[in-house]
C-alpha cells in the first residue's frame, strides 16, 4: 500500500462539489442550525451509552443472577456496542459531533472501552477508507486478505465460489478480530508503510496504547464478570462471545452494502497516481445509499444508510444527512453523475450478496 501517492483531480469553479458545498452551506445558514450535534443527537448518545453500560454494570455488580438473564444482558450489550460504534464514536472520530475537539476526543475514546482503539480506527477509516474508497491496494475495508474477494482486481481462489454462503457468519467475527489480533497486525503493517509516522504518532507509542487499553477492556469486560458473576464461567464466556458476534454482524451488515455492491466502482490507481476524477466524484462512483425512508434503521445505524452524504461530508453530524440527501441527489442529477441508492435494507443486502457471488465466480481477466 502506498497511500501517499494517489492524487485526485482538483475541482474547478462551478463544478459538482463546489456547487454542492455552496448549497449545503446555504442550507445550514438559512435554517440557522449547526452542522454538529443537536438535542436529538445528545439524547441518542445517552441512550446508546446506557444500552451498553447498564447491562455490563448489572453483570459486574452481580445484580443479575439468573443465567438466562445474564446471557440476555450480554446480548443487549452487543446492541449497545453497535449503537455506540455507529452513532456516537463514528461521528466523534470524524470531528463531526462537536465544534470542540475535546468533546470529539472524549466520545471517540469510547471505542477503547469497547475493545478497539481510536487511533487505529482513524487511520483505517478516516485516512485510508475515506480518502481512497474502493481503490485496490489502498482501501483496507475491501481487503479481507484471502478469506473473501470483494474487488475484481483481487486474486481469485477456489473457495471464493462459496463466499456468498460463508461470508455472513464470518462477518460476525468482526469485533472479535478487533479486540484480539487485527489492530496489532495493522500497526505492524503501517509501520513498514510509514503511515503511523505520517499521522504524527510513533509505533512504540501506539503499541503501548493498544496493550494498555485492551488490558483494561479485558479486565472490566471479561475478568471481573468471571470473578463476580454467580453464573457458571461458561455462561459468561458464551455471553461475552455472543455480545461480539451480535455487534460484529450488525456493523458488517451496515458497512458492506454501502460499497461492496455491483453498482459501486472498484478503480485501480494509475501508475502515476493521478486519478481522473475529483475526490467528490470518486465518492459518488464508489458509494451506495440504502433504505432512505426507514427512519428506525437510520436512527440506529447513525445515518450510515445515507453513506453518500457521509462520504461527501464526514465532518457533518449524521443527524442532518436525511435533509442533505435531496440536495446531494439533485446536484448529482444536474451534473449527470450517479447517485446509487437501494430502496430497502433488504435489497441492499441482496445486492451485496450478488457482489459476493459475482466475485466468487468471475475470475480476473
Amino acid at each position: 500500500m502506498r497511500a501517499n501517492i494517489i492524487k485526485f483531480s482538483k475541482p474547478e469553479t462551478g463544478d459538482f462539489f463546489t456547487t454542492l458545498n455552496r448549497r449545503v452551506n446555504d442550507y445550514f445558514v438559512e435554517n440557522k442550525i449547526s452542522r454538529h450535534a443537536n438535542a436529538a443527537m445528545i439524547f441518542k448518545t445517552i441512550f446508546m451509552l446506557l444500552l451498553y453500560f447498564v447491562p455490563v454494570v448489572l453483570i459486574i455488580t452481580a445484580t443479575v443472577t439468573s443465567p438466562w438473564m445474564v446471557f440476555a444482558m450480554w446480548c443487549l450489550a452487543g446492541l449497545g456496542v453497535s449503537g455506540i460504534g455507529l452513532s456516537v464514536m463514528h461521528d466523534a472520530n470524524h470531528g463531526a459531533y462537536s465544534r470542540k475537539q475535546s468533546i470529539n476526543n472524549m466520545l471517540g475514546y469510547t471505542l477503547n472501552f469497547l475493545g478497539g482503539n481510536m487511533m487505529n480506527w482513524k487511520i483505517q477509516h478516516n485516512v485510508l477508507h475515506h480518502s481512497f474508497t474502493n481503490v485496490d491496494g489502498y482501501d483496507e475495508d475491501i481487503e479481507p486478505r484471502k478469506a473473501l474477494r470483494f474487488s475484481p482486481h483481487h486474486p481469485w481462489m477456489k473457495h471464493h465460489r462459496y463466499q456468498h454462503i460463508y461470508a455472513w457468519p464470518l462477518y460476525a467475527l468482526m469485533t472479535i478480530m478487533w479486540i484480539t489480533i487485527k489492530e496489532f497486525k495493522q500497526i505492524n503493517r503501517w509501520k513498514e508503510e510509514g503511515i503511523i509516522e505520517a499521522q504524527g504518532r510513533t509505533y512504540g507509542g501506539l503499541l503501548a496504547e493498544l496493550i494498555v487499553s485492551k488490558s483494561v477492556y479485558y479486565v472490566y469486560a471479561l475478568v471481573i464478570p468471571l470473578l463476580v458473576s454467580p453464573v457458571a464461567w461458561w455462561v459468561t464466556v458464551l455471553g461475552f462471545i455472543a455480545m461480539h458476534l451480535i455487534s460484529g454482524l450488525i456493523l458488517a451488515l451496515v458497512f458492506q452494502p454501502a460499497h461492496v455492491v455491483p453498482e459501486a466502482d472498484f478503480p485501480l490507481a494509475p501508475e502515476d497516481g493521478n486519478m481522473e476524477s475529483s475526490w467528490a466524484i470518486h465518492q459518488l462512483h464508489t458509494t451506495c445509499n440504502f433504505a432512505p425512508r426507514n427512519r428506525i434503521l437510520s436512527w440506529f445505524v447513525g445515518g450510515l444508510n445515507h453513506q453518500i452524504e457521509h462520504h461527501l461530508f464526514p465532518n457533518i453530524c449524521h443527524i442532518h444527512y436525511k435533509k442533505l440527501s435531496p440536495i446531494v441527489k439533485q446536484t448529482a442529477k444536474e451534473f449527470g453523475l450517479p447517485y446509487h441508492e437501494m430502496p430497502t435494507f433488504r435489497s441492499a443486502l441482496y445486492h451485496h450478496g450478488q457482489q459476493l457471488y459475482n466475485m466468487g465466480h468471475l475470475q480476473p481477466a
